[in-house]
């Protein structure tokens, strides 16, 4: 017998999406988001915005296809401004200088310093993206056809290029995650994980039940980044150049195709569990063992926060509670537990 799905669980699916920043999460539903960042002193901070889509404000924006590049672009947008507030809540802003030079760029930015630091990092870290996912797997297999002398039709160079671009993916994950900094932040990604799913199951959100949820999840970035590098198979199969520079112009046009497409897979893999869609959600799924760490009570504690937070219908603050960006005093177990950092 086919056993019914309960519908209070199945709108549940999908309302809620999170990030994981520097000692914190922000979670996202609908317009509302929350960021819970834990401080030294082993207390969780809340910040609390609105956040309205174009997809909402004009219907045009959320036509299929479309809508995923909105989103991506939007995402990349909240993502930084997201990354640069965390930081300002954990005062990294407020360091004292040691040169001259950053003395020199806190009298003339001052507050604008974090915003002109990311800035430059985003474009660093796009033009490097560029060149690792686009342009390098584009001219290896240049190389190869010179070296030994034949030429690859458009599926053989094309797989060649993806699988390339998976190799260099995975490999930047794995050198990345041994930093200690970023296998801590990849244990708040466990544990947003974690508390998602605890809400998307339908159980009461504290950290013991959360801590007994899966880590993985079919919405998420590293899922839809793994996803996005699959389908650019399909489409580099259908550019007929060969030329490795024009064939990365094109490729860099076309990636739109590739997102859009991605979005509407990873929507789709969010609400359904049929066998084809785990299929196919598989490879995304298995990259979380790199990009998720099993937390601790303390962070599971955090990512509840910002969960609760980012859903104040469900979850409304009581009257006597600390208010908007008013630290939340941490138990004595947890606050121990985030001060201890890893080796």
């Amino acid at each position: 017998m086919k056993k019914k799905k309960n519908p209070e669980l199945s709108c549940r699916l999908g309302k809620v999406g999170g990030q994981a920043v520097i000692e914190g999460v922000m979670m996202k539903s609908g317009e509302d988001t929350c960021l819970a960042v834990r401080g030294d002193d082993g207390t969780i901070t809340t910040r609390n915005k609105k956040f309205t889509s174009l997809r909402k404000k004009n219907k045009f924006f959320n036509i299929p296809i479309l809508r995923g590049v909105i989103n991506f672009v939007e995402m990349m947008i909240l993502s930084m401004g997201t990354l640069t507030e965390s930081a300002e809540m954990l005062g990294l802003e407020d360091a004292e200088a040691e040169t001259k030079f950053e003395k020199w760029l806190l009298e003339k930015l001052g507050d604008k310093l974090m915003a002109v630091i990311m800035a430059i990092a985003t474009v660093l870290g796009v033009a490097l993206a560029v060149g690792l996912f686009f342009f390098v797997p584009t001219y290896i297999p240049r190389g190869i056809e010179h070296l030994f002398d034949f030429k690859m039709n458009s599926v053989v160079r094309s797989v060649v290029e993806g699988g390339l671009k998976i190799v260099i993916f995975v490999s930047y994950i794995a050198l990345v995650s041994l930093m200690p900094d970023i296998r801590r932040t990849f244990q708040y990604h466990g544990a947003e994980h974690k508390s998602v799913d605890c809400y998307e199951k339908g159980l009461e959100l504290t950290a013991e039940n959360a801590a007994k949820c899966t880590r993985f999840h079919p919405r998420c970035g590293t899922s839809f980044i793994f996803v996005m590098l699959i389908i650019s198979i399909f489409v580099g199969i259908l550019i007929p150049i060969t030329h490795p520079l024009l064939r990365s112009l094109v490729k860099i046009l076309l990636m739109p195709i590739s997102v859009g497409l991605g979005f509407e897979f990873i929507m789709y893999a969010g609400r359904h569990d049929n066998f084809i869609v785990k299929i196919l959600a598989a490879p995304g799924l298995w990259m979380q063992y790199l990009t998720t760490r099993e937390p601790d009570e303390s962070q599971l504690e955090v990512a509840i926060t910002a969960l609760k937070g980012a859903i104040p219908s469900e979850f409304p603050p009581a009257a006597d509670e600390p208010s908007e960006e008013t630290p939340i005093e941490a138990s004595e177990e947890s606050a121990t537990e985030a001060g201890e950092k890893e080796a």
